[in-house]
């Protein structure tokens, strides 16, 4: 992903005094496209909604491109978004299954409500859209699936194995994932099922499988 920083790289002879506008047209931008999408919205749009002379090609003091903006806007959600992977971590010397499962869906959901631009803008151009979105996919998604995988074969050491360990943490992230996606996606209301009837009955489900779960014949 070198690529990426590259990308994103501010113009020569930018200073420090600029970076509130930088942050000033990030912010514009992500918002333009989490509601338009990325081809949608124009360099002009993002000028009038940063504040900045509509037209006059301001922001290109600031970046070289708008592919190198929205690199910029991906890169710092994604930024905040680096915890969220590192499962384990939270769970360090808890030593309870239930309390480690209500952490893991209360972290999830809110760092998902905290990146809800990300995520409209993933699920609307993550497929046509430039590949720093497809990696930003692979960052979001992949990489916590994996570490959810990881945390689950720590917990039950012989007794899950990979596949079924995948096949657990496919079900338990994708389940959270999609409560906050298809709002989004589909530009639909929240649900009404409150948060705290989705984590218990998720924690529920999740702690079911993982202590019943049946010998892999087939590992």
């Amino acid at each position: 992903m070198g690529d990426l920083s590259t990308a994103a790289t501010a113009l020569p002879g930018t200073t420090g005094t600029t970076g509130a506008t930088r942050d000033r047209i990030i912010d514009a931008a992500m918002e333009l496209f989490s509601e338009h999408g990325y081809r949608g919205t124009s360099i002009t749009r993002i000028e009038q909604a940063a504040g900045l002379s509509p037209g006059a090609g301001g922001i290109y003091h600031h970046f070289p491109s708008k592919e190198a903006l929205l690199t910029a806007g991906v890169q710092r959600q994604l930024s905040r978004l680096a915890a969220l992977r590192d499962i384990r971590r939270l769970f360090a010397d808890l030593g309870d299954l239930r309390t480690e499962l209500t952490i893991a869906a209360r972290y999830v959901l809110a760092e998902l409500d905290q990146e809800a631009q990300l995520l409209r803008l993933l699920a609307s151009e993550a497929r046509h859209g430039p590949k720093i979105l497809t990696d930003a996919v692979a960052q979001v998604v992949e990489a916590t699936y994996r570490e959810f995988v990881e945390w689950i074969i720590d917990r039950s050491g012989p007794v899950v194995s990979a596949r079924q360990a995948d096949a657990i943490a496919a079900i338990g992230l994708g389940a959270l994932i999609s409560v906050r996606l298809f709002p989004n996606l589909l530009g639909t209301a929240q649900s009404k099922v409150d948060d705290n009837a989705i984590v218990e009955t998720w924690v529920s489900a999740l702690e079911h499988l993982l202590t019943t779960v049946k010998p892999d014949v087939s590992a």
